[in-house]
């Protein structure tokens, strides 16, 4: 299996622009399309549009301009915040699927068509990795990087936007992504920068993530969006885990965790690949100790199930670990690499 972190810290010894994107079709025309696994062999696409009237269906098939199936989603919804009111937020799950095939696809019935390229059913597989991405030059060199890459999947560990309650940030970040979300799966987990909350003493409600950025939590067991797992190439469990929600003994995610590791076959299933936001080591000034009560609460559980290899973002630099446990290193435990360079705004942390 082989990995593709971005890293282009280099480039922007400053820190970069931010920018706005903006949408230059009709109101029927499908946005902000992405794709994420909803299954072995199932495909979720997900779109908006400012018509509240366009059907939530997809049309696909293996020949361009040929559409031999067609899909129903639930109905669209939208969400309010503020004064802010989404447009309409599609989500079509498609399949079954062949692994390894480019599928061509259109939204709505309108606009132009899409297509994306499943993963395979077995290794070797890629996956690239990209923390804390934003809207910003580095993203679009980001972006740019991840475009020279044959990638299968790509994982985000939480922190995508920026948008930080600015609802229409949202929108832009999804049209920036879109040329790239909507060609491999896309698999994302919160940051706190989702934590958003538009009045002082309201609790946090991702909303904007949760409604946007649907993940297969249901088809993982899992009753939070914000943590969950898939299977793909027949060899590879990826895990999820949500930084920004309760974590402690006895909680939802800690009880869903222990289950979801139980039922891993390492038989079957040779790498257990995790992803969280907040790494739980960590050299650089920027964030210290931001994910120590999660690693107090769940390193063990990674450690007793071999996981291999453990994601995160959050500080914004690359840095990579030994095989590490409790603080000491262990050639039982996994290897944890932060990759939060993705291109956010305020720059490098310092180390």
């Amino acid at each position: 299996m082989e990995f593709h972190a971005s890293t282009n810290f280099e480039l922007y010894p400053l820190p970069p622009r931010v920018f706005f994107t903006p949408h230059h079709g009709s109101a029927s025309d499908p946005q902000q399309v992405h794709i994420s696994i909803a299954g072995i062999d199932r495909i979720r696409v997900t779109w908006i549009t400012d018509d509240n009237t366009v059907p939530s269906t997809v049309e696909y098939g293996t020949e361009p301009g040929t559409y031999l199936a067609k899909a129903t989603g639930d109905n669209n919804s939208s969400y309010k915040f503020l004064t802010y009111t989404s447009g309409s937020i599609h989500h079509v799950s498609i399949g079954p699927l062949e692994p390894n095939t480019t599928y061509y696809y259109r939204c709505g019935g309108h606009g132009h068509e899409f297509s994306f390229k499943t993963p395979p059913s077995t290794l070797p597989l890629e996956i690239a990795i990209v923390g804390d991405l934003g809207q910003s030059d580095r993203t679009k060199s980001t972006l740019q990087g991840l475009g020279s890459k044959d990638y299968d999947l790509l994982l985000l560990p939480g922190d995508l936007s920026y948008a930080n309650n600015r609802q229409p940030l949202w929108d832009s970040f999804g049209r920036l992504v879109e040329p790239a979300a909507s060609r491999r799966p896309w698999m994302v987990t919160e940051g706190n920068h989702e934590m958003e909350s538009y009045l002082v003493g309201v609790a946090e409600s991702f909303r904007a993530y949760n409604a946007r950025w649907l993940m297969p939590h249901k088809q993982s067991g899992s009753t939070s969006n914000l943590y969950y797992s898939f299977d793909v190439a027949g060899g590879v469990h990826v895990i999820m885990l949500g930084s920004c929600t309760e974590f402690e003994p006895g909680s939802d995610q800690y009880k869903w965790l222990v289950a979801d590791l139980d039922g891993i076959d390492r038989t079957v299933t040779p790498w257990v690949v995790v992803s969280v936001h907040m790494p739980w080591y960590n050299t650089n000034y920027g964030h210290q100790g931001d994910g120590e009560g999660m690693r107090v609460a769940m390193e063990e559980l990674l450690y007793k199930a071999r996981v291999d290899v453990v994601f995160a973002g959050h500080v914004h630099a690359y840095e990579r670990f030994t095989r590490i446990y409790d603080n000491e290193a262990d050639p039982s435990g996994p290897v944890y690499i932060t990759i939060g360079t993705g291109g956010y705004h305020g720059g490098i942390e310092p180390s």
